[in-house]
């Protein structure tokens, strides 16, 4: 095994064929969704591709991915990648808020490359799949996770079916002038039997972590995101996640099959800074536990962050995480006020004792506040405002509620005539066209204009500043100040 000079390892053995039967896209979106953000946000490798690649490549059909965020590729430099490996397939993800780039992207596939078949899939996908079907062109849209659709749209491709007598399971596709839906497939309920991410496929020298995971270190690569988990039992009605996954659906790997990917992570690719991208990491705790001995028997020395809630982490718990490498934890506050909590099903009373527990154990805690859930008030964001000034999280993220597609929120927004954005990349937090969700008290400008103000208020007190930089050192805290030297500019504000 050969490593480049900056850790990376050397692209992987399997060879690239001439003509792949796939082609795996994640869309570039980093002009309409992070341009105003710049260097502080991550790069993360598309894992999910990353995953049906491997799925696929193991059932004998050859795979490539394009990350064209990670390598700043056009819709139209992906197409020309397209018409010249001529693929049977073409698949794009897509989050909503990627969707304006994935629809240029089957747009210029289309156009360069007529021959190829397109499937988008996702969370938006799922959630909306006759609209998606619609609005990008694409021939197929994927309507549950992509393991099995994916499968059986190369094998009649492959087999020569007419691209428009195709039928695959969790797809719906025009047909004679009206849409056809296959049968949803089974979820794959052990996620032991899938194989790992196709890291070989993916530009890994290109990802890097979000700057605060970084603070105090020196590089903020190598980076990778990994999963011990899919779904969520949680039924907060802001959140999409169980778009892809149906209701309430929650799926675990053993400790010992999660581990053992970050062993081919960190020795084989050299990675050093890790997401786990469970919604929740800390629902079982008996779990945790075991995997976080595991990571304690190895000495990675990798620098780990994870989501909990409050409710589900205790001191013991905590400790344990501490030790095996997971230096920060991403509690979901969302409001100050509990009846807006309570409005949107997120029932959690323990905030100052897990605040507590985490400082206690010495893991720095990122903290996520929510401006705009349906119920708030201009009295309750300042009440979430003080909540976040009163913890002094060593991070925090200051979102405004969206009603994502596949969330209860999104059908209540729908019902209740709800403005919603008129772009998909509206639905970035840091768009310039970015479109909150309005409330029943509040204008979307008025949430907008509150957010911005209260980041800039949470970060630039001296109080803040000192916690910074006692924590990680006076680099840290020049680097919050230059971040404040950024403004970001909003259509909605007239700015």
């Amino acid at each position: 095994m050969r490593f480049h000079a900056d850790g990376f390892r050397e692209s992987a053995a399997i060879p690239m064929t001439d003509r792949p039967d796939l082609i795996l896209i994640n869309p570039g979106t980093w002009a309409e969704v992070y341009s105003q953000v710049g260097e502080q946000s991550g790069v993360a490798p598309p894992i999910g591709l990353g995953l049906i690649a491997s799925f696929v490549r193991q059932r004998g059909f050859s795979v490539e991915i394009v990350d064209a965020e990670a390598d700043g590729l056009t819709p139209a430099q992906v197409a020309e990648i397209v018409r010249s490996k001529d693929p049977l397939l073409a698949g794009v993800t897509a989050v909503t808020a990627k969707m304006t780039a994935a629809t240029k992207i089957v747009s210029a596939i289309r156009e360069k490359a007529g021959s190829t078949r397109t499937v988008i899939g996702g969370h938006h996908a799922a959630a909306l799949p006759e609209e998606t079907l619609r609005v990008s062109g694409a021939d197929y849209v994927c309507t549950t996770e992509g393991f099995h659709p994916t499968e059986d749209l190369l094998r009649a491709l492959r087999s020569g079916t007419p691209p428009d007598r195709v039928e695959a399971r969790g797809t719906v596709a025009r047909r004679d002038g009206t849409l056809f839906r296959g049968e949803a497939p089974p979820l794959i309920r052990d996620l032991d039997e899938l194989p790992f991410v196709a890291w070989d496929l993916l530009p890994m020298g290109k990802y890097r972590a979000h700057n605060w995971h970084c603070f105090g270190q020196e590089s903020r690569s190598p980076y990778a995101v990994v999963f011990s988990s899919l779904g969520c039992p949680f039924r907060c009605t802001y959140c999409s996640v169980n778009a892809v996954y149906g209701k309430g659906s929650y799926r675990v790997r053993s400790p010992h099959h999660f581990v053992e990917e970050i062993d081919v992570l960190a020795r084989e690719y050299g990675v050093r800074h890790m997401e786990i991208v469970d919604d929740t990491f800390t629902v079982d705790k008996s779990r945790v536990h075991e995997i976080c001995d595991l990571l304690i028997e190895r000495e990675y020395r990798v620098n780990f962050w994870a989501y909990a809630r409050t409710d589900t982490v205790d001191l013991p718990l905590l400790r344990k995480m501490k030790e095996a490498g997971i230096r920060w934890v991403a509690y979901g506050f969302e409001s100050g006020n509990a009846s807006v909590r309570k409005g949107v099903n997120k029932g959690q009373e323990r905030i100052r004792e897990a605040v507590g527990m985490a400082r206690e154990a010495g893991i720095h805690i990122i903290a996520n506040f929510i401006f705009g859930l349906p119920d708030d008030t201009l009295e309750s964001m300042r009440d979430t405002l003080d909540l976040a000034i009163r913890i002094n999280a060593e991070y925090a993220n200051f979102w405004c509620a969206m009603a994502f597609p596949g969330s209860d929120l999104y059908r209540t927004a729908r019902e209740m005539g709800w403005k919603l954005p008129a772009t998909w990349h509206g639905y970035s937090q840091y768009s310039y066209d970015t479109e909150p969700l309005p409330t029943r008290h509040l204008a979307a400008e008025e949430i907008l204009r509150f957010r911005d103000s209260a980041f800039r208020e949470y970060f630039q007190r001296p109080e803040y500043l000192a916690t910074v930089r006692s924590a990680f050192g006076e680099k840290a805290a020049s680097e919050v100040r230059r971040m404040l030297e950024r403004k970001l500019r909003r259509r909605l504000l007239g700015e």
